[in-house]
């Protein structure tokens, strides 16, 4: 355990929260934990293009928000950093396709161990020395091209929802120069939940549900590990980690516990397995929402992640009544505010990434594969988008490397 780096501590946590809280850190946790809960219809979308079970969907969406909302108040509660929990989304895509393949308990089994894969990766120390390998570079030119979707979605309802769409982002512009002490962020949500209103939004379809996490025994199978299990610990280890600590670090975290993260990832999807669920891992869209400027100082950020991890236990019971309220709310709402909260995090990783003279190359090849969203031997982009940025710019820029070897063999021996 020598590796897993050391937290602040869970002691004095609910004195520093309220010593801490502030209307940036709440209203930014509020728009990250509203993400957050969205999420979870990409979840229905893909159970039921599967064909699975409503009920078992269900208890997987409610097992996603109990499990990782209880992580996500105890990651940075500890390191008094905004490290969001969620699930990861390209292993959620995994686990609906494969259900009706080899069957949900062996799926489960799968992700079991590779939850004890990514462990093993956190408390040997590999993570952290990946991530001193990586060149800064290429690591936010991935992040760039992964949240530059969330940038594209912000304008894109500008064609069809003008109106609204206009009233939010120019609530947001205008107040940040006029109401300094008013996060913009609410003022766009209140502007936008004021439109809703006037134009008369239908509630009507809402129902109100309690459902709980249901435990569950896994099965190992070497197919169902090969399938989904290899490749769900690739991802956590080599997509999901990267995501997040790239994005602290490009919002000027200078000491991320890598580590820490991938270990406690680990740990969270061996006990996901027992529950319906596939994953846990640091949420990296939501991390850039809580680690924004928009969240105030650096060391208050902390609460916004918090208050996200609050909002995905309370609200798990009762997600039956969440999906209804989500989809009686036009989709370009959470697009919107979602896009605002990270615009100023999209612009920091296009600096970093491109702004030096070092892995220009590497840099542009790992934005571009993010964005494109690719899939490879059934391996999200992000994780390729650090794999050939390397290998690229280890080609093209031999020489940039030079530092980073030099300086890595230096922390070993001494």
């Amino acid at each position: 355990m020598k590796h897993i780096e050391k937290g602040v501590s869970l002691r004095h946590a609910p004195r520093d929260f309220m010593r801490d809280l502030n209307v940036d850190n709440a209203s930014t946790g509020l728009v990250a934990g509203i993400l957050g809960l969205s999420v979870g219809v990409v979840h229905i979308s893909a159970g039921t293009a599967a064909g699975l079970n409503s009920s078992f969907i269900m208890i997987w969406v409610i097992s996603y928000l109990m499990i990782n909302g209880l992580f996500g108040l105890f990651m940075p509660a500890y390191y008094r950093l905004p490290l969001p929990m969620a699930n990861s989304i390209p292993g959620a895509l995994m686990f609906a396709a494969v259900i009706p393949v080899i069957g949900l308990e062996a799926a489960l089994g799968a992700s079991l161990i590779a939850g004890a894969i990514t462990l093993i990766a956190g408390i040997t120390g590999v993570m952290g020395i990946v991530m001193r390998l990586i060149p800064m570079p290429i690591v936010m030119g991935m992040v760039g091209g992964m949240l530059l979707s969330f940038g594209l979605n912000m304008v894109e309802p500008l064609e069809s929802a003008i109106v609204p769409a206009s009233i939010m982002i120019l609530a947001f512009f205008i107040s940040s120069r006029l109401f300094r002490k008013i996060p913009p962020l609410v003022v766009a949500m209140l502007a936008g939940i004021l439109y809703l209103i006037a134009t008369g939004v239908d509630l009507s379809g809402i129902e109100a549900t309690i459902r709980f996490p249901e435990f569950i025994i896994p099965e190992f199978t070497l197919g169902a590990f090969l399938t989904y299990g290899l490749p769900l610990a690739i991802i956590l280890v080599g997509m999901e980690t990267p995501a997040g600590v790239g994005l602290l670090k490009g919002m000027g975290y200078k000491e991320v516990p890598a580590n820490g993260i991938t270990a406690v990832g680990g740990l969270g999807t061996m006990v996901s397995a027992f529950f319906n669920l596939h994953s846990t891992c640091i949420a990296a869209p939501m991390t850039g929402i809580c680690a924004s400027p928009e969240a105030g100082t650096h060391d208050k950020r902390w609460v916004a992640a918090v208050i996200a991890g609050a909002i995905f236990v309370v609200a798990a019971p009762f997600y039956g009544y969440v999906v209804s309220l989500l989809e009686a709310t036009p989709r370009y709402f959470i697009a919107i505010i979602a896009g605002l909260a990270l615009m100023r995090v999209i612009t920091s990783s296009m600096a970093i990434a491109f702004s030096g003279k070092k892995h220009e190359i590497g840099a542009l090849f790992a934005f571009l594969i993010a964005a494109s969203g690719i899939q490879i031997l059934g391996i999200g982009s992000t994780f390729w988008a650090l794999v050939l940025g390397v290998v690229v710019s280890a080609i093209f820029e031999t020489k940039d490397f030079e530092f980073i070897f030099s300086r890595e063999v230096a922390k070993e021996s001494g």
